[in-house]
């Protein structure tokens, strides 16, 4: 008996090694998959644009890397100053959403008031609407306000986020409110009670929410197209076809993934850095009890 329990055991040993090289090949392939068009981006960035364009068979390497199509993605076109217009806006319209939605959150969770549940349930509701008719009235109303080609009309449809309430929402609650209770009791402000005992407890979530915000508004196209027609308040992502048409034209494709690699390395780097936060901020946004 004790030879078959023991052989028992290696079957079911084996057929866990099995599963579990199975599970890393699949991962692996699918990694080689989602990596290989950044592989190939930063491969043209550093073809020249002769060789680039002597290639009948595409190469997979290069033996002669060059760099010069970094240095032309910052000469041939304003690239330096999309990069500060879109620093102003990520920074400018991530400090206002902070801002809105922190107290946004803070009063659905902890204050009461009459209508408090009708009136998040109608605002979760506002998720349900597509964006497009959203941009279509954002768009009237910053014309008519005359805020069209400034920064203000580019910040100010983007500084609240239902989702961003309703997770940091759902990441109060899960505060007791007996903490609530006793701060009151000696006297504790509400604001106090925020800044000094909700936010420390909730900080991966806010870090959550607030690279969050930054992804969203370095990679934001549709509404700095739409809204500016001036180059002096273009963002990278817009910016990137005014570079494919008036800069390095429609051709030279080494320098334009080299504007674009340029483009994408902030992001990659925050990600990169901040990820386990991420993942912390949403599991814990997500999780009751």
């Amino acid at each position: 008996m004790q030879n078959d329990f023991e052989r028992i055991e290696r079957s079911a040993a084996a057929r866990r090694r099995a599963v579990r090289t199975a599970t890393y090949i699949l991962l692996t392939v699918w990694a080689l998959i989602v990596l290989f068009p950044f592989y190939w981006m930063i491969l043209s960035s550093l073809k020249g644009y002769s060789a680039y364009n002597s290639e009948y068979i595409p190469r997979f390497f290069t033996l002669s890397p060059t760099f010069e199509n970094y240095a032309e993605a910052f000469t041939a076109v304003p690239l330096a100053r999309y990069f500060t217009n879109t620093l102003i806006f990520t920074l400018a319209t991530t400090a206002v959403m902070l801002a809105v939605t922190i107290p946004a959150a803070f009063a659905f969770s902890r204050l009461e008031f009459r209508g408090k549940n009708l009136l998040f349930t109608l605002f979760l509701s506002l998720m349900m609407i597509p964006n497009e008719l959203v941009i279509i009235t954002n768009f009237v109303t910053i014309t008519d306000l005359d805020l069209r080609n400034t920064f203000w009309g580019l910040i100010l449809p983007s500084v609240t986020s239902v989702f961003y309430i309703y997770l940091l929402k759902e990441n109060f609650e899960q505060i007791p409110n007996e903490l609530y209770r006793a701060a009151k009791v000696d006297g504790t402000s509400d604001l106090k009670y925020l800044l000094k005992v909700m936010l420390p407890i909730c900080r991966p979530t806010v870090i959550t929410i607030t690279i969050l915000k930054v992804i969203e508004c370095w990679n934001s196209y549709v509404w700095p197209r739409l809204i500016t027609d001036n180059e002096a308040y273009f963002l990278v992502s817009n910016g990137i076809q005014s570079i494919r048409e008036n800069g390095f034209g429609r051709e030279n494709i080494p320098a334009m993934m080299a504007a674009v690699v340029v483009i994408s390395v902030p992001l990659i780097i925050l990600f990169l850095i901040f990820r386990k936060k991420i993942m912390a901020g949403v599991l814990r946004g997500g999780t009751k009890g």
